[in-house]
């Protein structure tokens, strides 16, 4: 699913870590983070309080990293609007006899569940690598949850498109 560019993106933190373990480290990629940085000041980028929590379990570089960013550049789960729409995913969860109960208890503990709703109650474009999966059993995928609220989602490389990002290598 595709939004418009000028669509606000909120982030799972799958892009953050993978992004940071995987494909834009710190020191390869900085650029990304930089990236990143800005478009959180423009308000093209929300980032969930939740999400920064997870983050803030790591011991490593993308901790520090959010540790370091202004408090303003996180918006909290705790709206009446985003509890609403968070009551509803997680009943429809709950009710869903394809994920098993291990699936369904893991997804109602990590922000997943929050960012799916926080996305659909404030109408923004969820960032995520995780892809939908038609017959998974043992996890419940964001874009699976996404599909089943009408919540447009897309992968960090789209992501980055939408943006008109570019990391340009530079000659030493």
């Amino acid at each position: 699913m595709n939004k418009s560019l000028l669509a606000t993106h909120l982030l799972d933190t799958s892009v953050f870590i993978q992004a940071a373990r995987i494909y834009y480290p710190f020191d390869i990629c900085p650029g990304f983070w930089s990236c990143l940085l800005y478009h959180c000041q423009t308000r093209q980028i929300v980032i969930l309080d939740r999400v920064r929590a997870e983050i803030r379990r790591g011991n490593d570089e993308l901790k520090e990293w959010i540790n370091d960013m202004p408090r303003q550049f996180f918006a909290s789960t705790k709206t009446p609007k985003v509890i609403v729409e968070f009551s509803a995913l997680m009943q429809w969860v709950q009710n869903n006899d394809q994920f098993t109960d291990e699936a369904k208890s893991e997804f109602a503990s990590v922000a997943d569940g929050w960012v799916v709703a926080y996305a659909k109650a404030y109408d923004l474009v969820v960032v995520t690598q995780e892809v939908y999966a038609a017959d998974v059993k043992k996890r419940v995928p964001i874009p699976n949850v996404c599909r089943g609220f009408g919540v447009p989602y897309q992968d960090t490389f789209a992501f980055l498109r939408a943006l008109n990002a570019r990391f340009e290598w530079a000659k030493p």
